[in-house]
């Protein structure tokens, strides 16, 4: 779509000539590195969406946008140090390019950056739009700590689960949405739906990549099987816990009890996984918050909802 290409190439343009002090090198470099990775820029685009839903000139929203886009790489970078994730975007991950002390660093420079662009709002926006970044901000932190309770624990809950993504991924989306109509003087009304709209497809976002990990294609970017390998608590995985036979669900476990990585490792869970037919309820699920995010979407005024319409449906059918 033509409007979408056009703020794509806005927040290229503006990422490119971004300028980044030149010491010490070994903070800003890094930096530079993640910020540049070709990326799908997701977050920052549904905030200059949701800005046009109302408002013509994008350019007004492209430090807030640019705020966005550096929060999330600055979780990225500490993600993939917990993760100890070798590959991002198809690329090494900083840690793995330089050092963990260096890839936190940066990475706490890049929060620092985030909260700098996005005061750069009018003051009549500014105390709002930062309750809603610092409130989403503070939820991503607890998502991640969620995530990592779960690595040690037996009893993670499938509702446990969605709760964890909701903060860890869907709330950013939503933020992103809420700011760029709070930015275009949107009704409350608006504000709202476009929130629970980007928290619904967030949420089915976060499914379709758990999908991806094991079912995808080596286009996606990140190592096959990632999850598997770190025996990460996914909902493929808490689902299939929860309709497998005592067999069955003893192998799952004593899989995800062992640090031994292997390609049998991965295809013996993948196939488990096919067998009780996982695949298929992890699509069912997104697609009911598919429907409710669409539903939040419709009662949003605005005759300018393609984009959005077509990022979901785009987000929902991706093979990569």
């Amino acid at each position: 779509m033509n409007d979408i290409d056009k703020m794509y190439k806005l927040l290229e343009k503006e990422i490119s000539v971004f300028s980044y002090p030149k010491t010490p090198k070994l903070l800003y470099a890094p930096i530079k590195y993640i910020m540049g990775l070709k990326a799908k820029r997701i977050r920052p685009l549904f905030l200059l969406i949701s800005y046009n839903l109302y408002k013509k000139d994008i350019s007004n929203v492209a430090s807030p946008a640019l705020a966005i886009e550096f929060f999330h790489n600055f979780t990225l970078l500490h993600d993939d140090i917990m993760d100890n994730a070798p590959l991002r975007r198809g690329s090494c991950t900083v840690h793995k390019k330089w050092d963990k002390n260096i890839a936190i660093l940066s990475g706490d420079a890049m929060m620092i950056q985030a909260y700098k662009l996005i005061s750069q709002v009018e003051p009549k926006y500014l105390k709002k739009v930062l309750d809603v970044f610092g409130n989403t901000a503070n939820q991503v932190c607890e998502g991640q700590q969620f995530d990592m309770d779960f690595e040690v624990s037996n009893q993670v809950s499938l509702s446990e689960y969605i709760r964890m993504i909701q903060f860890k991924t869907a709330v950013l989306l939503a933020a992103s949405l809420k700011i760029g109509a709070i930015l275009a003087d949107a009704s409350e009304k608006d504000q709202n739906h476009l929130y629970e709209f980007g928290l619904n497809i967030g949420l089915a976002f976060q499914l379709k990549d758990d999908l991806l990990d094991v079912f995808g294609n080596k286009k996606f970017g990140k190592q096959t099987g990632g999850d598997i390998l770190s025996n990460k608590k996914t909902f493929l995985y808490l689902k299939a816990l929860q309709i497998a036979d005592g067999i069955t669900k003893q192998k799952l476990q004593d899989y995800y009890s062992t640090s031994k990585n292997s390609i049998n490792k991965v295809n013996s869970v993948k196939s488990i996984f096919s067998q009780l037919s996982v695949d298929k309820h992890t699509v069912e699920l997104m697609k009911s918050y598919y429907i409710k995010g669409m539903k939040h979407l419709e009662a949003v005024e605005s005759k300018n909802k393609e984009p959005l319409i077509y990022f979901a449906n785009k987000l929902m059918n991706r093979v990569s």
